[in-house]
């Protein structure tokens, strides 16, 4: 059964009910050993036919495809940023920090107020960022603002993993994107941790 593309039904109602600017809202990195966490902020064009609208939640779509869309899904975006917490910033805040921390980054980077915001999942890390925050399970399927959001914060964090593979050869980085897998696992047997990894994470315990 063919799953509906996401739509601007939300971003709709949120307009109706007042709000001018409505921004969706993704993350990626949350369950990474090593690199950054990544949060991006989306806001689509107002000219944008929702037929024309190429943005799914990336995790449907391969890195071949994500990577060939990104650069029509940005330019279907009137804004969209990206927040970065580093893996030593993880360790230091804590994910839930660390994730609020990327949010703000993102909202500010917009360069734009921002009156509501719609976010993936039901823990809201917006809150107090912008006036209106609507938490969704599974929004990047449904929210065309969440799946541009989705899609870009994918393939950013994709290319920054790829780029520290060149400085950090022994962990996979370029096909595991830092999270587990059987060769990053064996990196981190033989060479221990990074400078790029998450070293307070429970996985670390079992390096050795």
């Amino acid at each position: 059964m063919k799953v509906p593309p996401p739509t601007l039904d939300i971003e709709s109602e949120l307009r109706a009910a007042g709000a001018r600017v409505v921004a969706g809202i993704d993350e990626v990195g949350k369950g990474s050993w090593a690199g950054p966490l990544v949060v991006c902020a989306a806001i689509i064009r107002d000219d944008v036919d929702v037929s024309e609208l190429v943005a799914r939640d990336s995790k449907t779509l391969s890195e071949k495809k994500r990577e060939a869309i990104f650069d029509v899904v940005a330019a279907q975006c009137s804004h969209w940023a990206v927040g970065i917490v580093s893996a030593a910033e993880c360790d230091k805040f804590g994910m839930s920090n660390a994730q609020r921390l990327a949010t703000k980054r993102a909202v500010v980077d917009l360069g734009v107020p921002v009156d509501a915001v719609i976010a993936d999942g039901k823990w809201d890390f917006v809150t107090p960022l912008v006036p209106r925050a609507v938490m969704r399970v599974k929004a990047d399927s449904v929210s065309a603002s969440v799946a541009a959001a989705s899609v870009l914060a994918k393939v950013s964090r994709d290319r920054m993993m790829r780029e520290f593979a060149a400085t950090y050869p022994h962990w996979n980085f370029a096909g595991s994107k830092g999270y587990p897998c059987p060769k990053h696992r064996d990196g981190l047997r033989t060479h221990g941790a990074s400078e790029i990894h998450r070293v307070s994470w429970a996985f670390m315990r079992d390096v050795n």
